[in-house]
């Protein structure tokens, strides 16, 4: 358990520092800005697709024998993808990359439903929840170390040695299964195909849809009708398919629908907690990435501890788990009002507060609704889970931080026509509105509060997810226990 978590972390935490580095890596290749936003749509393309298909290969195969060759491949494109001499290469080597590092995540879950026994059933998925909690809020700091360090490189090599202890860790734990290559026989190569087409198609419209202007575009427009024909046709297809990639009957158990989700409403949420922070500081205050690091690390590394604790304190018959959940998404409803108060004035000790609150929010959301999903779930029924939930995951990962970057960018034009149409109305003389101020010095603070007012605006906009969460909440989930003890015949 512990390799195959090491091994996802890595994976997850490469995804989200390569992002925040990007503009580096963008410098030390000469690229601009349009380029580099393919290095980022490539690889999370790939990685959702990965995160398809990779249960059921991992059944085919064996968790054991697929989890070391893709922790090693992972591995291996990460040390080649510093030395590709031009753009085609290093998207080429990001595309590889991404489909053995989107491999990891559903293993996690797989092996946490198949191998642990009940008692500690829940510890691993508190493990598995790190990913959704640790993971992203650790990349900021590491990040920060790497690139302010001076050596580029070991934003893709510092992923080695916990990859390396991971795959041996796998190798020495996890059972070895039978090769199950009968499987092909019954492949759903049909929904494989629409499957991996429909999303993939989806992941580049919506990451790209706001540079070439969505529809305007001929791409996007044929990107979007491509994944409207494919997604509806792949659901259709596993709904009657006999050995699907996605079950979707197990939808009719309405804790597994609850956790779903949940799970993906609760990921613009945590995104939005690291994101919203840092884009303030640095856009606003200037800062660096090893100077906003501390508002990352407050959420990060308390995770290491709260999460083992939310599974303690489930664990127990006599609390209900959804009262845990609405007590975190209250603590995040606080968080988001006070984030919503952003001013000018703030610096990063202004967020302490708010991101403590994140970090204690987090665990109590993500680790029992884990709790009330899986326990409706049949230890041979785990590869179907893991499949659905970490491929809407990873959907929804891309469709949060492309509804939170869209947000804010047109709530950030909004306010801006706002200004300048209130300081037209107020000078209709030839005289300079501020006789001391260039005009370049004013667009500067026009800019400034245009991106304030909507850094508010969308911790404003967070409450509406956490309505639509407590609503879900209310009505859809049964009481959910803990495992419980197989019973003797």
């Amino acid at each position: 358990m512990i390799g195959v978590l090491l091994a996802t972390l890595t994976a997850g935490i490469n995804d989200r520092m390569t992002d925040i580095v990007l503009a580096d890596i963008l410098g030390i290749y000469g690229l601009g800005h349009d380029q580099g936003t393919w290095i980022s749509t490539a690889y999370a393309a790939a990685e959702v697709s990965a995160m398809l298909l990779s249960p059921w290969l991992a059944v085919t195969f064996s968790i054991r024998r697929y989890a070391i060759v893709v922790t090693g491949a992972f591995t291996f494109f990460g040390l080649i993808i510093p030395l590709a001499p031009n753009f085609e290469s290093l998207v080429a080597l990001r595309v590889l990359q991404g489909l053995a590092g989107g491999a990891l995540p559903p293993l996690l879950m797989t092996v946490a439903l198949r191998f642990l026994p009940w008692h500690v059933k829940l510890y691993g998925l508190s493990a598995y929840a790190l990913t959704a909690t640790f993971g992203p809020n650790i990349a900021t700091p590491l990040a920060a170390l790497w690139t302010e360090g001076g050596n580029w490189r070991m934003v893709f090599w510092q992923i080695v040695p916990t990859a390396l202890i991971g795959a041996g860790l796998i190798a020495y734990g996890l059972p070895q299964d039978p090769l199950r290559l009968e499987r092909f026989k019954q492949a759903d190569w049909r929904g494989a195909l629409l499957g991996v087409g429909g999303i993939s198609m989806l992941v580049v419209a919506l990451t790209q849809g706001e540079r070439l202007d969505w529809l305007n575009s001929p791409l996007i427009a044929l990107l979007l009708l491509g994944a409207a024909v494919c997604l509806p046709l792949f659901l259709l297809n596993e709904w009657f398919h006999p050995l699907p990639l996605f079950k979707l009957q197990l939808l009719e158990r309405r804790n597994f629908a609850y956790g779903i989700i949940t799970l993906c409403l609760f990921l613009m949420l945590g995104l939005a907690g690291g994101a919203i922070p840092a884009a303030y500081l640095t856009e606003i205050q200037g800062y660096r990435h090893l100077q906003t690091m501390p508002t990352a690390l407050l959420i990060a590394l308390p995770q290491l501890l709260l999460a083992p604790l939310v599974a303690m304190v489930i664990n127990r018959n006599w609390v209900d788990s959804r009262y845990v959940i609405g007590t975190g998404l209250l603590l995040m409803t606080v968080a988001c009002l006070g984030g919503s108060q952003l001013t000018r004035e703030w610096i990063r000790d202004d967020f302490y507060a708010l991101q403590i609150l994140h970090a204690f929010g987090q665990p109590m959301i993500v680790v029992p609704l884990l709790m009330n999903a899986t326990g409706v779930i049949h230890p041979l029924e785990g590869p179907f889970a893991s499949s659905m939930v970490n491929t809407m995951r990873g959907l929804f990962s891309v469709v949060g931080a492309s509804a939170l970057e869209n947000f804010i960018t047109h709530r950030q034009h909004l306010h801006s026509n706002t200004l300048l149409d209130s300081l037209g109305a107020r000078h209709q003389g030839l005289t300079p509105l501020f006789p001391n101020e260039t005009l370049t010095s004013l667009a500067e603070r026009v800019r400034e509060q245009a991106l304030i007012l909507s850094f508010s605006d969308a911790y404003l906009a967070l409450l509406g997810v956490i309505a639509v969460l407590l609503l879900v909440l209310l009505t859809l989930p049964k009481r959910a226990y803990p495992p419980q003890p197989p019973v003797s015949p």
